[in-house]
C-alpha cells in the first residue's frame, strides 16, 4: 500500500464501533415500536353536534347555507362577508366538481370533545380541521352550529 491509501484508511476499531451503534440503535427502536415504548396514545375524539350543510349560491353572489334535515337557512353570507366560510365551501364544491360529482350531498360541520371543529365532504372523503385556519376563522364556523346560534339568539344560557 503506498503512504496515501495508508493515509485514507479508516481505522478497523472504529468501523466495528459504528457498526455496533447503528446495530443496537435498531434493535432499540424496533423494540419501542412493537411494544409501544415513549409512544404517547391520545383516544380518537369524538363527535359532540354535528350539522349537514347544504350552501346554494344566490343571483346576487351570497351564499344561502341550509341544515340539510330541516331546510332552515342556518345563515347568508353577502358578498365580501365571512370570506373563510365563503372560499373554504366554494373550496369543497370545486374539489366535487372535479371528482364528477353533483351538489346533491351535504357538507358536514362536527363538534368533536377536543374542542375540534372539521368540515368534511363525505363524497369526496376531504376533511378540514377548521382550527388550523386561526380563532377568528374557527369562530366563523362555530356560529353555523345549532348550539351557537340558540345561544346567540339568546334561548340558551
Amino acid at each position: 500500500m503506498t503512504a496515501k491509501a495508508d493515509a485514507a484508511r479508516i481505522p478497523r476499531p472504529l468501523v466495528i464501533g459504528a457498526l455496533g451503534l447503528m446495530g443496537f440503535v435498531t434493535v432499540v427502536v424496533g423494540v419501542g415500536r412493537s411494544e409501544g415504548i415513549g409512544l404517547s396514545h391520545m383516544p380518537p375524539a369524538r363527535i359532540v353536534r354535528s350539522v349537514d350543510l347544504t350552501p346554494e349560491d344566490r343571483a346576487d353572489g351570497a351564499i344561502v347555507i341550509r341544515d340539510a334535515r330541516t331546510q332552515d337557512v342556518i345563515t347568508t353570507v353577502e358578498p365580501g362577508q365571512d370570506n373563510f366560510v365563503r372560499a373554504t365551501l366554494r373550496g369543497f364544491g370545486q374539489a366535487r366538481l372535479r371528482a364528477g360529482l353533483g351538489r346533491e350531498q351535504p357538507f358536514r360541520l362536527t363538534r368533536l370533545t377536543d374542542g375540534g371543529l372539521e368540515l368534511s365532504d363525505p363524497s369526496t372523503g376531504r376533511a378540514v380541521n377548521l382550527g388550523a385556519f386561526g380563532p377568528s376563522n374557527f369562530v366563523a364556523f362555530t356560529r353555523l352550529l345549532p348550539e351557537t346560534r340558540l345561544a346567540d339568539s339568546g334561548a340558551v344560557r
